[in-house]
């Protein structure tokens, strides 16, 4: 423990010890100025986060309370700078990026009256078609850790609490309040929880629990969750609380399993949490504990947070709506160029098809708790207008008239489809809401009008661009072979459609790579049951369990195309002190300024244990001017490839030949590989 820390510890012992047992609970338990009156989603879905959620302080002791915002896509609170979804600040691979964004969102946390984010989601994408894949950054767990580690940092810079959530293994939307999820132990520890790691090393402050249940115990309860893994192996010394109403079903049992808040307001804890005490089913050294994690957590970020006052003037101002659109701009994943119709010249257009109806539309995400209400939304079609001007005729369609789209697709030098999801069709499952239900997909692929409108208006033109809009692998293989290029936008933003028509007309050039493999077929995927009461998660998905079956995707993790080109050379694989060292020259040689992101991937085939032929274990992301080259070396620790023998509970290291691979994407013939015995660094 730092010196800084030890003066919190320190107080916070004090403070405790002159605590009342009702003030130890209060700090235990949300108060949220809303009571349960209404209907729960008018409740959470209209009136939701319209000011900061606290706990109980004791002013007596001048103990602060934490005062919850929720994201991740933004703050969840007046009009806030709504930045693009996590999914596709994943898709940049740019952790810098990210910190800048963690930056901008803690500024507006604290202008909205908060010092607490609840918007570092973490959990991994195990099959595309869960419904809150957006708000997170991907199905790698390096990713997640990385882009979660720099988030964090980034708000809690400022003063302000970082929340990682759903601890754990929450992967499922629709059945996400009574689904048991059960792994094997090495499943639990290698696949889903390092990036929570990652982030608890970074330093983050808090954690929320998830709804499901992980092994038979629901996570909000779960002592091997909380208690054993969190709190005791990993050292976690900040609080946890309850993800929102249906956090817990136990008093005693939350308690005693290392549950510090219940939030937004009492329903197991409060009078029931005293009233267990009192009874002798619950030890007050377990309120003592809550209390002083509590405490001493607030009372540090609260030191740093008096120093860095934000007013109403930085919200959504134009530093932060300009960062909002580079990070759209640098999200947009090109995954086919045939022809080089991309990017689309403005001296060449004289009219220009647009069709589909997100074209016209908001496509910021999700309508749950997520949802962020900007000052403003730039649609594709308005940013197309504005880049264009007068220019440029734009022929709008929808899509519901096919013969419409296909006559304007006819007359036109260009078009582009904007297709894919929208809220309606992914997102928090709103159980009595006809109009936005969300939820997990039952189709991967287009709507089936979709890929009408591709099939009619792509006869009568080649010059077309497909746009996609969604916020986790949307399927091509029914109409891929229709268009001349195909760009993945994710939901991006407030300022999404002027870096979409940017991105199209050679403004800015892509540069994201795809953070979730797409298949060819479903069928390749893990099993997903949108609403099982039990599912078993296997030890394999994602672009592993492709590399496993010896399985082709359509599109690779880690893939995407740019307008220029670049050549990788000279690779070098080493080892350095209990590290693995690859290195390799980038050269642009194209004629653009353009990003590559320089992906390693290790591996390790003469295993004793069945283990993925190869995982991603580092990235940078590099800007070259046409011409330039650079030598790019990637390290990572040898713990990184470290196992969890289930016999004897304990991580460990084989000393035996590794793979390095460096390269583009997850695909082979992206990658150069080499081998390096660590016998002699280890």
């Amino acid at each position: 423990m730092s010196q800084a820390a030890d003066k919190y510890d320190a107080q916070a012992h004090k403070l405790v010890a002159a605590m009342t047992l009702k003030e130890k609970v209060g700090l235990m338990t949300g108060r949220a100025l809303t009571k349960l009156i209404l209907p729960i989603h008018f409740l959470i879905f209209k009136q939701y986060n319209r000011s900061p959620y606290p706990n109980n302080p004791v002013d007596r002791l001048n103990v602060p309370s934490i005062k919850f915002c929720d994201g991740p896509r933004g703050v969840v609170s007046q009009n806030s700078t709504c930045f693009p979804v996590a999914m596709a600040r994943g898709a940049t691979f740019d952790t810098a990026l990210e910190r800048r964004v963690g930056d901008v969102i803690g500024k507006e946390v604290i202008a909205a009256g908060g010092n607490y984010f609840a918007g570092v989601c973490i959990n991994l994408l195990r099959h595309p078609a869960w419904g809150r894949a957006q708000e997170v950054y991907g199905e790698d767990p390096y990713l997640l850790g990385q882009m979660g580690v720099s988030v964090t940092k980034g708000v809690q810079a400022l003063g302000v609490m970082a929340c990682l959530k759903h601890f754990a293994m929450n992967s499922m939307e629709n059945a996400r309040f009574k689904v048991d999820v059960n792994c094997s132990e090495r499943t639990l520890r290698e696949v889903y929880l390092p990036h929570f790691k990652d982030c608890i090393d970074a330093g983050a402050a808090s954690v929320m629990t998830a709804y499901n249940q992980v092994q038979g115990e629901y996570c909000g309860q779960n002592e091997k969750l909380l208690r054993t893994i969190l709190k005791g192996e990993w050292g976690f010394t900040g609080f946890v609380i309850t993800d929102f109403i249906w956090g817990i079903y136990d008093t005693v049992a939350a308690a005693k399993s290392g549950l510090d808040i219940e939030m937004p307001w009492p329903i197991h804890y409060g009078k029931k949490l005293t009233k267990a005490v009192k009874a002798g089913k619950v030890d007050e050294k377990y309120l003592d504990e809550a209390a002083h994690r509590i405490t001493s957590t607030t009372l540090r970020f609260n030191e740093i947070l008096v120093e860095n006052g934000f007013d109403q003037t930085v919200v959504a101002c134009e530093e932060h709506r300009q960062l909002a659109r580079l990070v759209a701009e640098k999200s947009m994943t090109l995954l086919k160029n045939s022809n080089k119709v991309l990017p689309l010249k403005k001296s060449a257009i004289k009219r220009l098809a647009v069709l589909g109806r997100l074209a016209a539309e908001e496509c910021i995400g999700d309508h749950g708790s997520s949802k962020v209400v900007p000052p403003y939304v730039i649609t594709p079609l308005e940013g197309l207008k504005t880049l264009l001007g007068d220019d440029v005729q734009i022929d709008y369609c929808d899509g519901s008239d096919l013969e419409l789209a296909a006559k304007a697709s006819e007359a036109a030098d260009a078009v582009v489809f904007v297709v894919g999801n929208r809220h309606s069709d992914e997102g928090e499952y709103i159980t009595n809401s006809k109009k936005s239900p969300g939820g997990d997909r039952d189709n991967l692929g287009l709507r089936p009008q979709d890929v009408a409108l591709i099939t009619a208006a792509s006869a009568h033109n080649t010059n077309t661009v497909a746009v996609l809009i969604g916020g986790s692998a949307i399927t091509v293989s029914d109409w891929d072979d229709k268009v001349s290029s195909i760009l993945y936008a994710y939901y991006p933003g407030m300022e999404g459609g002027n870096a979409l028509a940017n991105t199209l007309f050679g403004l800015a050039v892509p540069g994201g790579k795809l953070p979730f493999s797409i298949p060819r077929d479903s069928a390749d995927l893990p099993f997903f049951d949108k609403n099982a009461e039990a599912i078993e998660y296997g030890y394999y998905h994602g672009y592993t369990l492709f590399d496993k079956g010896n399985i082709e995707p359509a599109y690779a993790f880690g893939y995407g195309l740019s307008y220029s080109q670049f050549e990788l050379s000279d690779a070098h694989f080493s080892t350095g002190y209990q590290q693995f060292v690859a290195e390799v020259t980038v050269k642009n040689t194209g004629d653009v300024t353009a990003d590559e992101v320089v992906q390693l991937y290790i591996g390790c085939s003469e295993s004793d244990v069945d283990r993925p032929k190869k995982i991603l274990r580092g990235f940078d992301r590099l800007e070259l001017i046409p011409g330039e080259s650079k030598r790019v070396t990637l390290t990572a620790n040898f713990d990184s490839m470290r196992w969890f023998d289930e016999t004897t509970s304990d991580w460990k290291f084989e000393i035996l030949p590794y793979e390095l691979f460096i390269g583009t994407s997850s695909r082979d013939r992206d990658l150069i590989s080499g081998l390096v015995d660590v016998s002699e660094a280890s």
